[in-house]
């Protein structure tokens, strides 16, 4: 009979799932009553069956003996497109089908300026999470990304600081686009550097006495905001004669670990990231850094309010531990 590669389209979409278990069966099992036992069926309700598909195809799939039954070679090319189209039916029940007949995963996302008590909370929540299907995301980025990615709604929550020179400009900008700051704490700001660094060991630094060394700043399209380390921005310090622009926390935090550079923002530090290569020293005559979360004006899915709960905490610890590393006389006490 003719050939499986000019059947008409009519002849395929006849064809059942059920009819092509029946054929892949019959060939596992070497003859139609064996597959029908396997299959908890009647010999002859399969044989009708497979009569029926054969007489849809216009081809001959098997030949029938006392021995058994042997596929022709139309039937054997058949077969291989049967079990590859029943193998992509049970991917796709197995991609959807799931979905279909269960929750949907629960979503979250963080966008946040780079401070490591922000990823400590994303690392508390991954830890903590007990919902089977869930799809979280966290992005590091500048502040114009995150109230962009807020306001997109690509991100839940999103983690900024205010300082006195920005404020005024980012809060006329969250207002127009409806977002609300939270506050979380205010930190004094800090300088970030080696431990082996010249100035290392002083108590605290003045601007003038990082005159010389070199600036560790991320790199940034324009925007609202100046994107320095932590999106500190000093306006008295002048354009730095040697500036080492980056893209990453980890970079910067690599590349002051090894050399002179120095750069500036909340001089928070992580117990689960510090490795002790670099410290923070207090910048004096500077105002606070005001850190918060920006939000949509409703009231926060569960999820956001869950990572909330663990982001003050992350800060809390990350205050703590700070202070102790640069006064532990202080800790002690």
């Amino acid at each position: 009979m003719g050939d499986i590669s000019k059947l008409s389209k009519g002849a395929w979409s006849a064809m059942t799932f059920q009819q092509l278990e029946y054929v892949v069966e019959i060939s596992k099992c070497g003859s139609i009553n064996k597959a029908a036992q396997k299959l908890f069926l009647s010999q002859s309700g399969i044989s009708t069956a497979v009569r029926e598909l054969e007489g849809e195809l216009g081809i001959t799939l098997l030949t029938r003996s006392n021995r058994g039954v042997e596929f022709t070679p139309e039937g054997k090319e058949f077969l291989s497109y049967a079990v590859s189209l029943l193998e992509q039916k049970r991917q796709i029940e197995g991609l959807y089908g799931e979905a279909r007949n269960s929750a949907a995963p629960v979503r979250f996302s963080v966008s946040s300026q780079r401070y490591p008590f922000v990823s400590d909370a994303f690392l508390r929540l991954l830890r903590t999470a007990e919902e089977n299907r869930f799809r979280f995301g966290m992005r590091e980025t500048g502040m114009d990304g995150v109230i962009d990615d807020v306001y997109d709604h690509r991100a839940d929550v999103g983690i900024i600081c205010l300082t006195d020179l920005t404020e005024r400009i980012i809060r006329k900008l969250l207002e127009a686009r409806e977002l609300d700051f939270h506050e979380l704490a205010a930190v004094s700001p800090c300088v970030y550097l080696r431990q082996g660094h010249p100035l290392a060991s002083l108590p605290s630094l003045t601007e003038e006495d990082l005159d010389g060394y070199p600036y560790v700043a991320f790199e940034h399209d324009q925007g609202v905001a100046s994107d320095f380390f932590e999106e500190y921005p000093m306006a008295t310090l002048k354009k730095p004669a040697k500036y080492i622009s980056v893209n990453n926390r980890g970079a910067a935090m690599a590349v002051l670990a090894v050399t002179d550079a120095f750069t500036t923002g909340s001089g928070l530090l992580s117990r689960e990231q510090a490795d002790g290569r670099v410290v923070t020293i207090p910048l004096v005559g500077k105002t606070s850094i005001h850190l918060g979360w920006i939000h949509v004006r409703s009231r926060p899915a569960p999820m956001t309010e869950r990572f909330l709960q663990l982001l003050e905490e992350a800060l809390a610890d990350a205050i703590a531990f700070t202070r102790g590393m640069q006064d532990p006389g202080a800790a002690a006490h």
